[in-house]
């Protein structure tokens, strides 16, 4: 039975780490209900734990009010680096490793998918809004992580104990506890399928240990590596697909190996295998892709040849540019994304590995040096061909641009040659000009001098002493110089305004 000393000392321990960490509080009152208390002893600790959490709620009420209104980016992102936490695996234990691809796959038909597990009937929609999820399930358990491009599901089960290094596979998948066919039901096309088996093992004879897990793998060539800078772990694979379309892994650890360092090295080389993949998507791309650029830059050779030749229609080069430059275009637009995403893919698969710390075996490949000889050249191809679609779009707009050059050239000619010619008939209509203008000068004097004799003789009829003949003779002279200098000061002023 517990003193009332001891219960004020605990009670006074819990309030003052209350104001600090409600988690101490709950400590101490678990270690005390393992104890014989009497009734009014617990009644008093519950009330006490009840105003202990009043008070914290409204410490933690009065802190929020100390700081501005939260960016609405602020909780995702601060939460974006505990998104996908490690698991935490226990000696011996089985993976089952599942990667698919997601497109045209909603989260709804995913969920539905995971209802089928024994006792997530209601599993809700919202819960996978953070393309993240763990479900803890009998005896196993299950993450499902929601990609761009993929969704992997993770199963981890805890092996007996007698599941250790020379376990067949029917024997380790004889303890898998999935509903039947749930794993084929997985809604996508499967693009990844992993078993890792982590097992204990003495790491003191680590050439012992990779000869007996051989036996796991069939015989086939294997890589193998020392993980860790102490060589804590040895991890094996072949990177082989089965009949059942699996791949193999296997760990080997420490029995007292933690469960953080099981579930973070698990998920490495998980991850490793995962984007290795994805990078060698682009791959049968690049494949493809390769002949339409051949003939492209043939194309663009033969066009820029004939930018040369002055007698080439430059309609017919500029339809041919064009088509050229679409087809060009259209490559780069659809696999771009691709390319970009190899790169990608790739770095995260050499910081995977570089994450591992790995240490070599006498005669065995690890798993680091398998990838560069095996990726590096599929990864290169893949580079060169987006480095060479990026030079020929610009050969194709230098090409343009020259094309542009010459039509442009040849317009100004053209406009010049047009000039010239109006030029010339300027000239020529002011030559006639200058020939009419002394005819005009003498029809008008002509009409001027007519008009002249007319008031003359009806000078005369009126009386007058006028010898009409006489005096119109006599004007004739001044009348032709009074229309030439109106004339020409008409001309003089009409050049000078222009």
């Amino acid at each position: 039975m517990l003193c009332p000393a001891r219960v004020r000392g605990l009670t006074q321990l819990n309030i003052s780490c209350g104001a600090r960490s409600l988690w101490a509080m709950n400590f101490h009152f678990l270690g005390v209900f393992d104890l014989a208390l009497e009734p009014w002893y617990i009644q008093f600790l519950f009330i006490t734990r009840f105003y202990l959490t009043r008070m914290h709620s409204s410490i933690n009420s009065d802190l929020a009010d100390l700081l501005p209104d939260n960016d609405p980016q602020r909780v995702l992102l601060h939460n974006e680096v505990h998104a996908r936490p490690s698991q935490r695996i226990r000696l011996p234990a089985l993976v089952i490793y599942v990667v698919v691809i997601n497109a045209g796959i909603t989260r709804e038909q995913e969920c539905d998918h995971l209802r089928c597990l024994p006792g997530q009937q209601a599993l809700m929609l919202e819960q996978l809004q953070n393309n993240f999820l763990r479900l803890r399930l009998p005896g196993y358990t299950l993450r499902w992580e929601r990609h761009t491009e993929f969704t992997r599901y993770t199963l981890v089960q805890h092996l007996p104990e007698v599941a250790q290094l020379g376990a067949t596979d029917p024997e380790l998948l004889s303890y898998l506890e999935l509903p039947r066919g749930w794993l084929a039901g997985i809604p996508g096309r499967t693009f990844a399928a992993v078993k890792l088996a982590l097992v204990s093992g003495d790491l003191n004879q680590p050439d012992e240990l990779l000869m007996q897990a051989r036996k796991w793998f069939g015989g086939n060539p294997v890589v193998a590596s020392l993980i860790g800078r102490e060589g804590h772990s040895l991890a094996v694979t072949d990177f082989m697909l089965r009949p059942s379309g699996f791949e193999r892994m296997l760990v080997i650890m420490p029995a007292d190996a933690s469960e953080t360092r099981a579930g973070r090295i698990s998920q490495r080389l998980l991850e490793i295998e995962t984007y290795r993949l994805m990078a060698l998507r682009g791959l049968p791309v690049t494949k493809q892709l390769i002949p339409e650029l051949t003939s492209a830059e043939q194309q663009l050779a033969e066009i820029t040849a004939q930018l040369e030749n002055k007698a080439a229609s430059d309609q017919e080069l500029l339809d041919t540019l064009i088509s050229l430059a679409t087809r060009v275009e259209r490559a780069t637009v659809e696999h771009a994304y691709r390319f970009a995403a190899t790169q990608a893919y790739s770095k995260l698969v050499t910081q995977r590995i570089a994450e591992l710390w790995e240490q070599a075996l006498p005669g065995t490949q690890t798993i680091g040096v398998f990838m560069q000889r095996r990726l590096s050249p599929a990864i290169a191809t893949v580079e060169a061909t987006a480095q060479r679609m990026s030079y020929l779009s610009a050969r194709v707009s230098r090409a343009s641009a020259l094309l542009r050059t010459r039509v442009d050239i040849l317009t100004e000619t053209q406009n010049q040659q047009l000039l010239e010619k109006l030029s010339r008939g300027q000239e020529l209509q002011l030559r006639l000009q200058s020939t009419v203008e002394g005819l005009s000068i003498a029809a008008i004097s002509y009409y001027v001098i007519s008009l002249l004799l007319y008031v003359s003789k009806a000078g005369k009829a009126a009386g007058l002493p006028i010898h009409p003949e006489l005096a119109t003779g006599l004007m004739v002279p001044v009348v032709i110089w009074v229309v030439w200098r109106t004339t020409r000061r008409i001309h003089d002023k009409f050049f000078k305004s222009h």
